[in-house]
């Protein structure tokens, strides 16, 4: 016999052996068989038919089974098969090319187009999840699966996938979608102005709250006037607000006038709103906490004796720092026994600072400025946090701690534009 026909026959010999193995060998030998990517596509077929499920698990996960098999396993009575086969499945989708494999593009759509619809959950989740961020993933299979009646399997094509257009999520929105969806949306990345026109529109709170959260979605000033008109009745919308980047004057003053004392303060705090802005939140927080000093100065004894309390403790302050005696025990001392005028006094000549300015922050309850103060003046993060809860009233659960360390949380150049802001804001 020549070589050519040797080998001719070995191959065919090879061939016989693995069809009848795939007919009568043992359920190991099928099940190895059905793995290997050496095994023909014809007998891989035969495979898919196998009545063990293991065998058919392995012939659906093998890249190399025909499209003809990969439509019989769709099919599968068993859905750990057709589970199988949808990951390797949307696992090859992103690398085919319409243009370049139009052919196998079209057979392995054909394939999804089946399993998307496939009645249990985990098959179409698996799609799902594969599928998400894949840009050229077919878009008819993608608007299945963001309509898809459940959110683990609507929910990451609705957030991530970029195949779905601005006129798909619009759709989506005002059909009544599965509950989740809106929220879904409302993270995505880039979320253009129409979109967040119609989550706006849609009354669901949680998804308004989360397109709030979204740093990068695009919100007309229109709209964020309505849901800002609408916020004080919907406490949810508050912290996203309070937190949401390049706030319009108009809209700052008006979220001033609502949110919770600790969100006031956070909003007067941000750095990167504009001078009027800040201007505007300083005015309502001042008239809010209805701690702003009158116009006029006050007549009588009472404010001759506020005066020289205030004088009394400022020279008794002096007269300790002189004689190397002002220690933050001391400070701490004096809030024990309620001697708010000699921690204040203390406070402003370590820190180098006026004593009105003291007053500022405490008017505004502001956490950050006394924390700033302290540290000015030289006293520790442990005096920073019994001032912030004795002398300004700051609830615990608000007040600025300390590190892991014991040290202080905000950086230098943090405090010392916290204490040019105050003092900006003083006059």
């Amino acid at each position: 016999m020549a070589p050519d026909d040797e080998s001719t026959g070995s191959t065919a010999k090879a061939y016989d052996d693995a069809k009848n193995l795939a007919r009568s060998g043992g359920l190991e030998a099928r099940r190895t068989l059905a793995r290997n990517d050496a095994t023909k596509p014809d007998i891989l077929f035969f495979l898919a038919g196998d009545p063990d499920p293991e065998v058919r698990r392995e012939a659906a996960r093998n890249e190399q089974a025909p499209h003809k098999a990969d439509m019989l396993l769709a099919q599968d009575s068993d859905s750990t098969v057709r589970s199988d086969l949808a990951g390797k499945i949307a696992r090859l989708t992103p690398g085919l090319s319409a243009e370049q494999h139009s052919t196998l593009y079209n057979l392995t759509i054909e394939t999804l187009e089946v399993l998307v619809h496939d009645q249990v959950v985990q098959v179409r989740g698996i799609l799902s999840e594969a599928l998400k961020d894949v840009a050229n993933a077919p878009p008819s299979v993608i608007r299945q699966l963001a309509r898809d009646t459940e959110i683990s399997v609507s929910g990451p094509v609705l957030e991530f996938s970029p195949v779905l257009s601005d006129e798909d999520l619009i759709e989506i929105i005002n059909s009544a979608p599965v509950q989740g969806a809106l929220n879904a949306i409302s993270k995505r990345q880039g979320l253009r102005e129409p979109v967040s026109d119609a989550i706006a529109a849609s009354g669901d709170h949680s998804a308004v709250a989360s397109l709030l959260s979204n740093r990068s979605a695009q919100i007309r000033e229109e709209t964020l006037d309505l849901i800002v008109n609408a916020a004080p009745a919907i406490e949810l919308w508050h912290e996203p607000l309070v937190r949401r980047p390049g706030l319009p004057v108009g809209a700052a003053r008006k979220i001033a006038g609502f949110v919770a004392d600790s969100l006031l303060m956070e909003l007067r705090e941000r750095r990167d709103l504009s001078a009027e802005a800040v201007a505007a939140v300083i005015g309502v927080v001042e008239t809010k906490l209805g701690k702003k000093e009158p116009e006029k100065t006050r007549e009588g004894p009472e404010q001759k004796d506020d005066e020289d309390d205030q004088s009394f403790a400022t020279r008794r302050v002096h007269a300790m720092i002189k004689r190397d005696e002002l220690t933050e025990d001391e400070v701490f001392e004096a809030l024990q026994a309620g001697d708010r005028l000699f921690a204040i006094a203390a406070l402003a000549i370590r820190a180098d600072i006026p004593e009105s300015l003291v007053h500022h922050a405490l008017r505004l309850r502001s956490a950050k400025g006394i924390v700033s103060m302290v540290w000015k003046a030289g006293f520790s993060m442990h005096l920073a946090s019994a001032l912030q809860m004795r002398l300004a009233g700051i609830p615990p659960k608000a007040i600025i701690k300390a590190t892991n360390s014991g040290g202080f949380p905000i950086d230098d150049a943090g405090m010392e534009w916290q204490l040019e802001f105050l003092s900006g804001s003083q006059r």
